[in-house]
């Protein structure tokens, strides 16, 4: 009984932790700039999630939300995954060298594994069943180059919130 209500407390603070990322770093000029990302990553992870668990290579036995709607975990593959991935974008070092930008990628994808492999070795929140932490390295980080690929196309003229919020406004 102890540990679920330990794992309830962890994905309540993933909740949080997240929130308050979000409130930190994702300015409100850019508010905008940051859906895109979200909803672009809330469609692969929740659809890839589905057909995981569906496979099922991965069980969540222990979740917060919707346990009769899915056997995937809401938190992560709908709210912290893109929540993750919209940091991820909005300071993505588009001017770096490559291997900065190859580190980059490193980083942010080996933080959310080593989270999640936290998460298997020491709670009931997630369960490898025919999987690998080799595996959601390898989704994240093609999941994060799918996003920056949809990022980049959607703003591909450069244009600023500010931009879009004065051509909206009807003319005099």
């Amino acid at each position: 009984m102890q540990n679920k209500t330990v794992d309830k407390t962890i994905e309540l603070s993933a909740w949080t932790v997240t929130i308050l990322l979000l409130i930190k770093f994702v300015p409100k000029r850019r508010i905008r700039e940051a859906i895109i990302p979200f909803f672009f990553k809330q469609c692969i992870t929740w659809i890839f999630g589905l057909m995981v668990v569906e496979k099922r290579l991965i069980s969540y036995p222990i979740r917060l939300f919707f346990n009769r709607a899915t056997k995937s975990s809401f938190t992560f593959e709908y709210f912290v995954y893109p929540s993750l991935c919209v940091l991820f974008n909005l300071y993505y070092p588009k001017k770096s060298n490559n291997v900065q930008k190859l580190l980059y990628y490193f980083f942010h994808t080996a933080i959310i594994t080593c989270f999640e492999i936290y998460a298997v070795k020491f709670t009931k929140l997630i369960k490898y069943d025919k999987w690998s932490w080799y595996w959601s390295f390898a989704s994240i980080w093609v999941t994060y180059y799918l996003s920056h690929i949809f990022y980049q196309w959607y703003f591909k003229n450069g244009v600023s919130n500010k931009k879009m919020v004065t051509s909206a406004e009807p003319s005099s």
